[in-house]
């Protein structure tokens, strides 16, 4: 309903279902403390925005830890001892894609609900709160799209449409540019939403209601979706898009520019989780490990950020026996890959083999391997927790811990290394090895490294600078970098990768299917998208059905508009 009744809004702020901050949590322990003039949209706003990047424990759990954040080769499982197979995700479950599905899918309605309220005629009409709310429902709709592609957009949130019909992710990509050129030039130089109960304040837990940011933000979404876009099939609009974003000077720039949700040490984990809500609450069953391929690009690079996002692996003494092992004639295939991960990874380790076990004595706590991403079920037994790294203690902190590491929302580096590129491209007359390097800067600080380290990093390192490069080799470091800076980001670095081909580790997908885990994707593709939830196929067939077929198939490995051959 697009009318909503003022005290149903009222007593639903005193249940507590949106605002997380302290302020709003003392006006819940007394829902009697908010009058009628009181009541305003921004009680609204924190809920929808916190909720789509931080969901419940449940689907954090299974939308982003085992699908996105592994897909885009960040964090990996299937160690042994852990609940899942490395092949998890990669062979289709309907329970593990529909909860990821369901999440994006009923996410919708929180931030309709707001636009409702702040539109003109609403409840609590205020343009400029409008205006903020459609920028944050773009954020949603690019998230969502670009996880599944077709999707209702045009028919979504219309009362008399009961089964809405499919688009295609460029009329979406078009309708979300549309609707942030809207919201720019509404916001225009205002600096607030209003005084009092209108200015959304410390309800916004991005940028305190700071429109400018809110501005650039919009700005910057719209050059990722116009860059994404840009050399799709049938692309007749991006190029100009990032023309006039660059033009216009007016995007993320500034450490402080950052769009960042803080992690809120109080609120319940069933509401708005966090990775230290599945780290902490289950044991070692429901842990995982940093990736290969981010600790080789860390370590191999000489990335001061290596020790800031893993702990080197904990080392020891390690028994590989052939009796634990299924596939007995695979022993000494498995026990040489292992060998491999840890010479590549300069580990000083010992070893010895009598043939029946293999014993791997390296030193505890010193050195940095990653865990190679989709292993299969058969190697579960060889791929011990002790060889591989884990992620920092920011990353997986508990709740109520006095630091975490916050959600990205977009991060300037990102704004960056986007412009970087449109520069590498030829589509901008810009300075792509200046912005390269100012992303690298602003990335680095998002971890907390210092100015000397940094400096050392881009004077030394061969991903320190695009200089001298050629514009596809720049475009392959910016990509890497920008996949690296999405770390904790997974929905973004996957998309990241599928879009650039880079890095190619990972895009290439795997080639042995007695060490890694093809799943549902023939040859070992590298996963494009993921499945429908199950249950649009029985309310809304027709369309659904339609869908799938013009996407080419509802599997993992169809590619999307934009995704790179």
């Amino acid at each position: 309903m697009k009318t909503k009744i003022l005290f149903i809004l009222i007593a639903a702020l005193g249940m507590g279902v949106t605002s997380c901050t302290e302020d709003f949590t003392e006006m819940n322990e007394n829902p009697n403390a908010i009058t009628k003039e009181e009541a305003s949209a921004k009680y609204f706003f924190t809920g929808p925005v916190v909720n789509l990047y931080k969901p419940g424990r449940f689907a954090y759990w299974r939308a982003i830890l085992i699908h996105s954040d592994r897909y885009a080769g960040h964090f990996t499982m299937g160690f042994n001892g852990c609940w899942w197979t490395g092949e998890l995700g990669y062979s289709y479950s309907s329970g593990y894609t529909n909860a990821t599905w369901g999440h994006f899918d009923g996410y919708f309605g929180n931030i309709d609900n707001f636009l409702s309220l702040t539109e003109k005629g609403g409840d609590f009409e205020n343009k400029y709160m409008h205006a903020v709310g459609m920028i944050v429902r773009a954020l949603y709709y690019q998230k969502f799209t670009d996880t599944f592609g077709y999707l209702p957009y045009e028919d979504a949130g219309k009362e008399d449409v009961v089964t809405p019909e499919y688009d295609s992710p460029k009329t979406i990509y078009k309708g979300i540019i549309a609707n942030l050129n809207s919201a720019i030039q509404t916001i225009g130089d205002k600096e607030k939403t209003g005084v009092g109960v209108q200015d959304l304040g410390e309800n916004d837990v991005i940028y305190e209601g700071k429109l400018q940011k809110w501005k650039k933000l919009a700005n910057t979404l719209k050059l990722r979706l116009a860059l994404r876009a840009h050399g799709a099939e049938g692309n007749d609009f991006s190029e100009s898009d990032i023309q006039d974003v660059v033009n216009s000077g007016d995007v993320l720039k500034t450490e402080g520019d950052n769009a960042l949700i803080p992690q809120d040490t109080k609120v319940s984990k069933w509401a708005f989780a966090r990775y230290g809500d599945v780290w902490h609450d289950f044991g070692t069953g429901s842990n995982w490990n940093m990736s290969r391929p981010v600790i080789d690009h860390l370590r191999e690079f000489d990335d001061p950020r290596l020790e800031k996002v893993a702990k080197p692996a904990p080392g020891g003494t390690v028994e590989l026996k052939k009796g634990n092992l299924g596939k007995s004639d695979r022993y000494d295939k498995y026990v040489n890959f292992f060998r491999d991960v840890l010479d590549s990874s300069d580990v000083d380790y010992q070893y010895e083999n009598d043939g029946e076990v293999a014993t791997f004595t390296m030193p505890e706590n010193q050195a940095y391997v990653g865990q190679p991403v989709r292993l299969s079920g058969d190697i579960y037994a060889f791929t011990k927790n002790e060889f591989f790294s884990k992620p920092a203690d920011i990353i997986i902190n508990p709740k109520g811990s006095s630091e975490i590491f916050p959600e990205i929302v977009m991060s300037t580096a990102d704004a960056y290394f986007m412009r970087a590129t449109a520069a590498a491209k030829g589509i901008t007359s810009e300075n792509a090895a200046t912005l390269y390097e100012k992303g690298v800067r602003q990335a680095m600080k998002l971890w907390d490294v210092s100015s000397g380290k940094i400096d050392s990093y881009i004077d030394d390192s061969k991903l320190g600078s695009i200089d001298g490069d050629t514009p596809e080799e720049q475009i392959r470091k910016i990509s890497i970098q920008r996949w690296l800076a999405g770390l904790t980001d997974g929905f973004e670095a996957w998309a990241v990768v599928r879009n650039t081909g880079y890095p190619e580790s990972l895009a290439n997908g795997v080639d042995d299917n007695e060490i890694y885990g093809f799943g549902d994707l023939t040859n070992g593709q590298y996963p494009q998208r993921l499945r429908y939830g199950t249950g649009i196929f029985d309310t809304n067939p027709e369309n659904a059905n339609a869908a799938a077929d013009k996407l080419g198939g509802d599997l993992q490995s169809t590619k999307l508009w934009w995704a790179k051959d």
